[in-house]
């Protein structure tokens, strides 16, 4: 283990333990009734820094894919019912996670292990979960290149996973 992956858990660590509040969000395949095989679950960490994300997800595809907090907690319909991203200020941009002028449900990406399994927790500077409760987080089968015009090669319009965020 390479000391800046230690000095990053050390950090992950402190900064959850600092706010107490956390959320577990079960994530399930995508079907037409919202209720696909289970994927696992992902936790949610409010912390001085925003919302730690660690999931801990098995048997979806290896790679990169897009990750976002929906506007509606629903996850029937293939999880077109979740709706768009959340944008409360109605930005209409996609800029990704770490620019205050895109839409707030915006995640980091999830990086899925050849394995088929999702462990690393990523880092949600703009949010809190009391923004993120009552909403849906959504995983898409592509990339996410943080554009309102995705490159081909990241299409993440189809989504795979999706899990209703209880209220906070």
């Amino acid at each position: 283990m390479t000391f800046n992956k230690v000095l990053f858990g050390l950090f992950l660590l402190i900064a959850t333990n600092l706010c107490h509040a956390s959320l577990i969000v079960p994530m399930r395949l995508v079907d037409a009734n919202g209720e696909g095989r289970s994927l696992g679950s992902i936790k949610l960490d409010d912390t001085l820094y925003g919302v730690i994300i660690t999931p801990k997800l098995h048997n979806l595809p290896a790679g990169v894919h897009g990750f976002a907090v929906t506007e509606c907690p629903l996850c029937i319909d293939y999880a077109i019912a979740a709706g768009g991203h959340l944008d409360p200020q109605h930005n209409d941009r996609h800029e990704g996670p770490y620019r205050g002028s895109g839409h707030l449900g915006d995640l980091p990406v999830l990086i899925v292990h050849a394995n088929g399994r999702a462990t690393l927790p990523v880092l949600a500077p703009r949010l809190k979960l009391a923004q993120m409760s009552g909403h849906s987080l959504v995983i898409a089968a592509g990339s996410d290149n943080y554009s309102d015009q995705p490159l081909k090669e990241y299409s993440a319009k189809v989504r795979i996973a999706c899990g209703v965020i209880p209220y906070h």
